[in-house]
């Protein structure tokens, strides 16, 4: 049987990387100094990893090898000097973003199954991971935030996270699932940025009337 703990590694620092990147874009949309750089970048690389394993009762991955900080400055730092380069900032995140958001989905279900959580646990972890990151950087960044956006995002990492567990339940070889939960986590954001998709969203309707009674007409 492969042992894929080296690959959750990668994964867990290429997204830290990715998602890095997207919020050293965010300062530079801002036009903030090198500190801001660097906070949003190390904030939005580590954040959502960071409450995954505090949930799960878990040693926070960056304090027990504190690589993926070093990973984030480097990032959000070339970020810095290079993003003038970069003619659509605004574009190249939200790809960024979504590489990201269905690596740290799938990292993060498997990571959740792996300390012993039950499908659904693992499949909210997958989310959160994905998405607490680009919450904290939308805050700081005073953008608005991917759970207020009509966005396909949070449903693509959970669609992603779903197609992966399925996968695991199915007896495939764990390489396998996750080749499936990235590709469709990936490939439904990356269609709903291009094609401007979003779900249908709540409609306010005419409320009913009370009477005098207390009752409903």
């Amino acid at each position: 049987m492969i042992d894929l703990a080296p690959l959750l590694t990668i994964l867990d620092l290429t997204a830290a990387v990715v998602f890095a990147t997207t919020g050293a874009l965010v300062a530079s949309r801002k036009e903030m100094d090198i500190v801001g750089f660097l906070w949003l970048g190390v904030i939005t690389g580590i954040g959502g990893g960071t409450l995954r394993d505090l949930l799960l009762g878990l040693p926070v991955f960056w304090v027990v090898d504190p690589t993926p900080v070093a990973l984030c400055l480097v990032a959000a730092g070339v970020v810095h000097f290079t993003a003038h380069l970069i003619s659509s900032r605004y574009r190249l995140l939200l790809y960024l973003d979504a590489f990201g958001m269905a690596l740290v989905t799938i990292a993060g279900t498997a990571k959740g199954l792996d300390a012993g959580a039950g499908p659904l646990v693992a499949l909210v972890m997958g989310v959160i991971t994905a998405a607490f990151g680009g919450i904290l950087r939308d805050l700081l960044g005073q953008e608005p935030s991917i759970l207020l956006r009509r966005d396909i995002y949070v449903s693509a990492s959970a669609t992603g996270a779903a197609l992966f567990l399925g996968a695991v339940w199915a007896g495939l070889p764990r390489e396998v699932p996750m080749g499936l939960g990235l590709t469709a986590a990936a490939g439904i954001r990356c269609a709903a940025i291009w094609g401007n998709w979003a779900l249908p969203v709540y409609r306010a309707r005419p409320g009913r009337d009370v009477d005098d009674r207390g009752g409903v007409e």
